[in-house]
């Protein structure tokens, strides 16, 4: 029997349960106490159930934040004494309601188990149930449920263990990547330190004897080179009035720019003449003639590694701008690939050759310590580079090229533009993010291009094994003349490069030429290697070479091929001036036609 306690002492119908009057109920009460325990079978004595507030459904100015009164005027005991009391707070779409009622805790409640029905409060939860959201508590003092608590949280979601499994899962990938990250940083530190004190000892090796002064240094560097012209013309331009008694031969090159012809300069007191190669720019090309003008004019420029510059010339007779350069009957390089298989002794030949004119070029101090402005060519490929009489290697082609000294803004750098061949183009110079406030910035992306000139070259060295015929850098990847955004495919999104196989590995001396490749063309500017570090890398290979002939057996022969030559000029060749030979060929230096 449920027991209701009525204010007034009315009577009152819920649903199915029935209420009595107070008044009918007391004196039930009464007698019910004077009973002896057991008599006429009688429970030994009357035990109250809880007592809570039962009211249905009713509206509300609560506004679920807080504490709120359930403003509930019925009071009543539970039917079972294992029934606790319970509020539900409900926020529907234009009012708020409170329904308090006595459940059971075992049993579900609108489709929710109870469980927090042992506190002396009523705390507000968020609960789904079948009727919808709405808040619940429990509790089991006397109509405890009357006050409603919000606070100090409506819904104090308990941990959940899937984030913690989560995080935990997480952790081991976290101190995964940090110490990946630092290795990198290691890594990075350390090869840059190598390279440094790679190269600062080369600086300190084998010193002049005597102690040449700068002036003696300097002219031993100017006069020493015996392969390509004794012209006493050389790096200057030509003041007279009168042009030079040279006569045009044949056409040897053609690009974008200008036309490279085989010329004969007459000597003025003999019928004898002396070859030369003589570049002419039409007269709308004559920024192109005045920045290659400029650059081939100091005398700083002077290696054995770039072209002999002779003179330049106005002609306005013919409505020309020409340079005067040395000859080279062999061509450029990427013609000589193509004719030759070339030995290991020939790749290191050229390739320290190749390296020690970019390494001159990017230098900002000559052999003898005097200060000289950097230059960087910015569009080296096979067919920039000729190849001497004695098959070491000489820049041409620095119309592009750029002086970086030291007056230049960066509004100056930012102006001289995307240039270059596409395919021989740094990842950074593609995608037009040139580090503009460090020159050396600049110097890296030649770095890049001459890394896919060695990669060539060492594709046609008998060295590897099997020698395929001559392809470009990237080869079949590209068409002929790629264009900037078919590189950014290969180059940037693929992160592409040109292929070393195992095979060319078996060989060691190749496969440090291998290795050193690998880290020019690092898709990061700064991780490059320098030119002179390139250069004094492969100097080193024949004193390694050399070490590991003698480990070998004694009953072994060292084949031919391995031994490195201790002389690689032809002291008796006949001087010639060398060849200029397609310059800035067809698939030319990328211009705003593309």
């Amino acid at each position: 029997m449920r027991i209701f306690c009525l204010k007034g002492g009315h009577r009152i119908m819920e649903g199915a349960r029935r209420t009595v009057s107070l008044r009918g109920l007391l004196p039930l009460l009464f007698l019910t106490a004077l009973l002896e325990p057991g008599a006429a079978g009688m429970p030994p004595y009357f035990q109250m159930s809880q007592l809570c507030k039962f009211c249905d459904v009713e509206l509300s100015s609560c506004s679920g934040t807080g504490t709120c009164m359930s403003n509930c005027s019925i009071s009543s005991t539970c039917a079972d004494s294992n029934e606790v009391c319970v509020s539900i707070w409900r926020k529907n779409e234009t009012d708020f309601s409170i329904e308090t009622l006595c459940h059971d805790p075992s049993k579900p409640l609108y489709g929710v188990m109870l469980d927090d029905y042992n506190s002396s409060t009523c705390v507000m939860k968020e609960k789904n149930t079948t009727s919808g959201m709405a808040h619940i508590c429990s509790c089991t003092e006397e109509e405890c449920n009357d006050q409603l608590l919000f606070t100090p949280a409506v819904d104090p979601t308990p941990d959940d263990p899937l984030v913690s499994v989560i995080l935990v899962s997480l952790l081991p990938l976290l101190v995964m990547g940090v110490v990946v990250a630092g290795m990198f940083y290691w890594y990075r530190a350390y090869r840059r330190r190598v390279s440094q004190e790679w190269e600062s000892s080369m600086k300190k090796r084998k010193p002049k004897a005597g102690g040449l002064d700068c002036s003696d240094a300097c002219a031993i560097m100017m006069d020493d080179d015996g392969s390509d012209s004794s012209s006493t013309h050389a790096n200057h331009l030509n003041h007279n009035t009168e042009p030079l008694p040279i006569e045009l031969d044949m056409l040897v090159g053609k690009g974008r720019f200008a036309q490279v012809y085989k010329a004969k300069l007459k000597q003025t007191t003999s019928d004898q003449f002396e070859t030369v190669a003589v570049k002419i720019f039409p007269y709308e090309e004559y920024a192109s003639w005045k920045n290659e003008k400029d650059i081939f004019s100091n005398t700083d420029l002077r290696h054995e590694n770039i072209i002999h510059f002779l003179t330049a010339e106005e002609r306005k007779v013919e409505k020309q701008y020409w340079l005067i350069t040395a000859f080279h009957p062999r061509g450029n390089l990427q013609e000589h690939l193509t004719r030759n298989v070339i030995s290991w002794e020939e790749l290191q030949v050229l390739g320290m050759s190749l390296a020690g004119g970019v390494s001159h070029l990017h230098s900002d101090r000559l052999p003898c310590g005097r200060p000289k402005v950097p230059i960087v060519h910015r569009d080296l490929k096979s067919s920039n580079i000729l190849v001497k009489n004695d098959l070491t290697l000489c820049l041409c082609d620095f119309g592009l090229g750029l002086r970086l000294d030291s007056t230049l803004s960066v509004d100056d750098l930012a102006n001289s533009g995307q240039v270059g061949t596409a395919r021989y183009m740094a990842p950074e110079v593609l995608e037009a993010r040139l580090n503009l406030e460090n020159i050396e910035s600049f110097k890296q992306t030649d770095i890049y291009s001459m890394a896919l000139v060695l990669w060539e070259m060492t594709s046609r060295c008998e060295a590897i094994g099997e020698v395929k015929d001559y392809e470009p850098a990237y080869g079949s990847k590209v068409r002929e003349h790629p264009c900037v955004e078919s590189m950014k495919d290969n180059v940037l999104r693929d992160r592409g490069r040109p292929e070393i196989p195992d095979s060319w590995l078996r060989h060691q001396g190749v496969a440090v030429i291998c290795a050193t490749i690998e880290e020019c063309w690092d898709h990061d500017p700064e991780a490059r290697l320098t030119a002179h570090c390139v250069s004094e890398r492969i100097s080193e290979l024949e004193d390694e070479m050399d070490k590991l002939s003698s480990r070998s057996s004694s009953a072994e022969k060292i084949p031919a091929e391995l031994k490195i030559p201790m002389e690689v000029g032809i002291p008796g060749e006949e001087v010639k001036i060398s060849q200029i030979q397609d310059v800035g060929a067809a698939d030319s230096s990328v211009s705003d036609e593309k």
